[in-house]
């Protein structure tokens, strides 16, 4: 089901040898087979509203060439699987959280801007058996929360005929309180310029879903999916009375996307 992808024939591009590697690391050198694509999310307009708007979301991942394709989630970041056993795989990831502007959201009107923020970390996915897929992420942020972020999630992935799959699975994501309060916190003066009580947002298991994928490969370099992820907020981040009050604990959201792979080559 999961078999060996070319990309190209011939490397694309082909990249100097890097300055140094990493002794406890498998060697950079060689070549590797890139994914990037684009999608569309019909998203919440923000995490706990309760209307929803059409975003575009980012594709991104690398894998050593001729290793086994793997399976790709629409919630997964953007990551490097530099250690690559097949069944496990490692390495950086990182994603990125568009800022939340107040004025744009009479919800939001007098709870102030937060930034934009990335988050970056890493990731580990391991295959028990080929159609079953583990993931884990622990993820920093860096700009609009200064938090820790963990998302877990499980895959059923099932090949219904030649290219054409279906995939299925739970997600649950735990927040620190630094990564859950700039969103659903209240503090003093957002609670007299918004009329909402005062809240102190504190971390922990921040929500819980599933999630379902239908992907189909047209030829060895482009596959197209359509995807839906649902997510229920738990914790202080339903309890805020940003959601409470003024939105909704249930988050869902519908997308498509496209990606397209090509190898390159690093000396």
């Amino acid at each position: 089901m999961l078999a060996p992808s070319v990309a190209a024939a011939e490397p694309l591009v082909t990249l100097p040898a890097p300055l140094f590697e990493l002794p406890i690391l498998p060697p950079v050198s060689g070549t590797w087979t890139v994914m990037v694509g684009v999608g569309g999310a019909y998203t919440p307009d923000f995490e706990g509203a309760k209307r929803s708007m059409l975003s575009p979301v980012p594709i991104f991942s690398i894998r050593r060439a001729g290793s086994t394709e793997q399976f790709r989630g629409p919630r997964d970041s953007a990551s490097i699987a530099l250690i690559d056993f097949g069944d496990l795989r490692a390495g950086p990831a990182g994603k990125f959280v568009s800022s939340r502007k107040a004025n744009s959201y009479s919800e939001l009107n007098g709870l102030g801007d937060v930034s934009t923020t990335v988050e970056l970390g890493g990731f580990v996915e391991y295959y028990p058996v080929d159609w079953f897929r583990t993931r884990g992420e622990l993820r920093q942020g860096i700009g609009g929360h200064h938090g820790v972020v963990a998302d877990l999630s499980a895959d059923f992935i099932v090949p219904v005929i030649q290219r054409f799959t279906v995939s299925a699975g739970p997600r649950f994501t735990l927040e620190s309180t630094k990564a859950t309060s700039p969103y659903f916190g209240i503090d003093a003066v957002q609670a007299m310029a918004t009329g909402l009580p005062m809240f102190d947002a504190k971390g922990g298991a921040h929500s819980v879903g599933a999630g379902a994928q239908v992907s189909y490969r047209i030829d060895p370099q482009w596959e197209v999916h359509s995807y839906v992820e649902y997510e229920r907020l738990l914790g202080d981040a339903a309890k805020s009375p940003l959601v409470a009050l003024r939105g909704s604990p249930n988050q869902t959201t519908f997308g498509i996307g496209a990606s397209y792979s090509f190898d390159i080559k690093i000396r």
